[in-house]
C-alpha cells in the first residue's frame, strides 16, 4: 500500500506517543554494563538475564507513571548485553526497544527497525507466546509507522494481522484495543465501535496503560454514548 508521507508521519507520531510518552526526546544513555544505571526493580532481572522478567519490571513503573527516560534507555542497553534464542527473550526485546523508541520520537527510525526484527523472531519461534504478543505488536507497528521505515509491512498488513488475532483470541481485550487504535488510526472510526465496546466490558481486565489509551481512543470517536454498546 503507498501511503501519503503526511497521513504516514501522523500515524507515527501516534505510535510513539499515544501509548503515552512521545516526548520527542533525542539520544539516550549509551552502552550499560550489567545492572548499571538500572533501578532495582530493573536490577535484579537484568543481573540474572531474565529479559522477559525485565520487560515485566518496566511495564509495571509504566503502568504506574513512575518510569523515566533513563529507566528505558538503561533497560534497552542491559537487554542487548546478551541474546537468547527463545520466543520470550526475542519478544522482550522488541518491547524494550519499543519503549526507547517511544522516548525517541522521531530519532526512532533505528530502533523500529529493531523492534520489528525481534518481534518477528518471536512470532517465527512461537506464535502462540502470550496469545500472540509478537504478532500484536507487529500488527500495531504496520499499522502507525510509515511504511517507509519498515522492512517487512505496512497499514493494510498490520490490521488483517489484528483482526486475525481478535479473532483468534476473542478473549483477550488487548487484541480488540489493539484492533480498535488500528482502525481509529486509519479514520475508520465506525468499525473500531465493536472491539471498543468489548474493551469496555472488560475493561477492569486491563492493564493500567491499556485503560488510559481505551480511555484516549473513545474520546476519539465521540465517547461512550456515541458507541451505544449493548
Amino acid at each position: 500500500m503507498t501511503e501519503a508521507p503526511r497521513a504516514g508521519l501522523g500515524r507515527l507520531g501516534r505510535l510513539l506517543g499515544v501509548l503515552g510518552l512521545g516526548l520527542g526526546l533525542a539520544g539516550g544513555l549509551g552502552a550499560c554494563n550489567g545492572t548499571v544505571g538500572l533501578r532495582p526493580e530493573l536490577a535484579a532481572s537484568a543481573a540474572k538475564r531474565d529479559a522477559l522478567g525485565l520487560l515485566d519490571a518496566l511495564e509495571a513503573l509504566i503502568d504506574a507513571q513512575q518510569d523515566t527516560t533513563e529507566d528505558r534507555e538503561a533497560a534497552y542497553a542491559a537487554v542487548r548485553e546478551w541474546e537468547q534464542p527463545t520466543a520470550a527473550y526475542t519478544f522482550a526485546r522488541a518491547a524494550i526497544t519499543g519503549r526507547a523508541a517511544q522516548q525517541r520520537g522521531v530519532e526512532a527510525e533505528e530502533l523500529l527497525h529493531e523492534l520489528e526484527r525481534y518481534a518477528i523472531k518471536s512470532r517465527e519461534l512461537d506464535p502462540g507466546f502470550r496469545k500472540g504478543a509478537a504478532a500484536r505488536m507487529l500488527g500495531t507497528l504496520y499499522v502507525l509507522a510509515p511504511a517507509a521505515m519498515l522492512e517487512h509491512g505496512d497499514s493494510e498488513k498490520g490490521l488483517e494481522i489484528l483482526e486475525k488475532l481478535a479473532t483468534k483470541y476473542p478473549n483477550d481485550p488487548e487484541n480488540h484495543l489493539r484492533l480498535a487504535q488500528g482502525y481509529v488510526s486509519l479514520n475508520d472510526k465506525d468499525a473500531a465501535h465493536a472491539p471498543l465496546c468489548t474493551c469496555l466490558g472488560a475493561r477492569a481486565s486491563l492493564r493500567p496503560d491499556s485503560q488510559r489509551l481505551l480511555a484516549e481512543l473513545v474520546g476519539e470517536v465521540g465517547g461512550e454514548a456515541k458507541l451505544t454498546c449493548p
